[in-house]
């Protein structure tokens, strides 16, 4: 009987003996050998009233789904006048109140979902039970473990914030969008710190109103993608953060440009949209490439092509606009950065530049300090795109979310990186 309490492996129990049925889980059955016969209002010695048989999910067993089944005692106490009544027997090393799961096999479902990041539907399979039974304990075990690593978010040098599209709701598929916040702090690993509901500068501003104060100052550099609100998030609940625009999104917004005055230029020269024997959208992809990763065949291709159909001379012009923003990121001089962008965005301003190239001056001087801001800081919001890469592997696992809860949680587990070891100290 020694060996089979050491396979079932939980501490002070008895195996009362196993029921194993073709077709349905192994069921196991147990009982508590802990001491609790003694009344908790008197002190009194109690006696046993009935025996109760409670069925738990547990970890699988050789490859089958298995039940715990655990005869548990309902004692009472003998004295006639104690008010104590009748109470179970409670072992939380077996499982928690009320619960559905072990506590083990809850543990081990929060490690195959938050951090290995299965399904819960994959997860609930492997133990024969329902898809609420896994996710539920995910939920109270995640977030235990969340509220417990208190040490998980220290000091911020620099903050990044992004959304990620949490949801389409309705008959309309209305965009539901989720802020990450991300420490992306030069020299470190990326980590998620939280998931915020919404993209609007008043959620966001909330959540870091929250925050102490001395951790707010601890942040140098705020990072964002040319974003309004998210710029607003920052002068109003981080002013003392140097704001930084992320490099990739200024070069993105030129791009954009560029094939804004591409699409106009076409549709002006031939009267239609870009058809696949037309030189301008021929050359689309080439116009996003750096002039550096055109070899000779390509940038000979490219000068035909807008020849052939830029009769103006507007795409070619835009081209370089582009080619030049993308430029200021070799000077590694903050001074001479200012002074390039003041520069180009005066040269690019002058009436006879296409329309695109004087909208992109008027963003690169509204957007000046924050550009020039990289070459001190230089940090991006890179790390902060590679956190949601992470949020949406979650999402497609899931086949989508409709619960921000199980979003968040799941989010936090896969990327917050969590210290998993406190996972076996924490009750829920």
């Amino acid at each position: 009987m020694r060996m089979c309490e050491l396979l079932v492996g939980l501490p002070e129990v008895r195996v009362l003996g196993v029921d194993d049925v073709a077709g349905r889980p192994l069921r196991v059955h147990v009982a508590s050998l802990l001491d609790q016969a003694w009344c908790r209002e008197c002190g009194a010695r109690a006696s046993v009233k009935d025996r109760v048989e409670v069925v738990y999910v547990d970890l699988p067993c050789f490859g089958r789904p298995t039940r715990l089944v655990w005869h548990k005692e309902r004692l009472c106490c003998r004295g006639r006048e104690c008010p104590a009544g009748s109470w179970t027997v409670v072992d939380g090393r077996i499982a928690s109140v009320r619960a559905v799961l072990t506590d083990r096999c809850a543990r081990w479902c929060t490690i195959q979902v938050g951090r290995f990041g299965r399904s819960v539907n994959e997860v609930a399979a492997d133990l024969a039970c329902d898809w609420h039974t896994v996710n539920d304990a995910v939920l109270v075990y995640g977030e235990a473990l969340l509220a417990a690593d208190v040490d998980r978010v220290g000091a911020v040098d620099a903050l990044g914030l992004d959304e990620t599209l949490f949801v389409r709701e309705g008959p309309r598929h209305l965009k539901r969008w989720c802020t990450s916040i991300v420490d992306v702090s030069s020299g470190g690993t990326a980590k998620l710190i939280d998931v915020i509901d919404g993209r609007t500068a008043a959620k966001v501003s909330e959540w870091i109103d929250e925050r102490p104060e001395p951790w707010r100052d601890t942040i140098r550099w705020g990072v964002l993608d040319m974003s309004g609100p998210y710029r607003k998030v920052f002068d109003d609940s981080l002013p003392n953060a140097t704001q930084v625009a992320d490099p990739f999104h200024v070069i993105k917004h030129a791009n954009s440009k560029l094939d804004e005055c591409r699409r106009r230029v076409q549709n002006e020269t031939l009267g239609h949209r870009g058809r696949k024997d037309d030189p301008l959208y021929r050359s689309r992809r080439l116009l996003t490439k750096g002039h550096e990763r055109l070899d000779k065949t390509g940038a000979k291709k490219l000068t035909s092509l807008l020849k052939a159909g830029d009769p103006r001379g507007e795409v070619r012009m835009t081209w370089h606009a582009k080619e030049t923003v993308r430029g200021m990121y070799d000077c590694d001089d903050p001074d001479a950065a200012r002074a390039f962008i003041d520069e180009l965005a005066a040269d690019m301003a002058e009436p006879a530049m296409p329309v695109e190239v004087r909208s992109l001056a008027a963003t690169l001087r509204r957007w000046r300090d924050l550009i020039v801001a990289w070459h001190d800081a230089k940090v991006t919001n890179g790390p902060t795109e590679a956190i949601n890469n992470l949020i949406k592997r979650v999402k497609r696992v899931a086949f989508g979310f409709r619960s921000l809860r199980n979003y968040r949680v799941r989010a936090l587990l896969y990327a917050g990186r969590p210290n998993w070891a406190l996972l076996a100290t924490i009750t829920p």
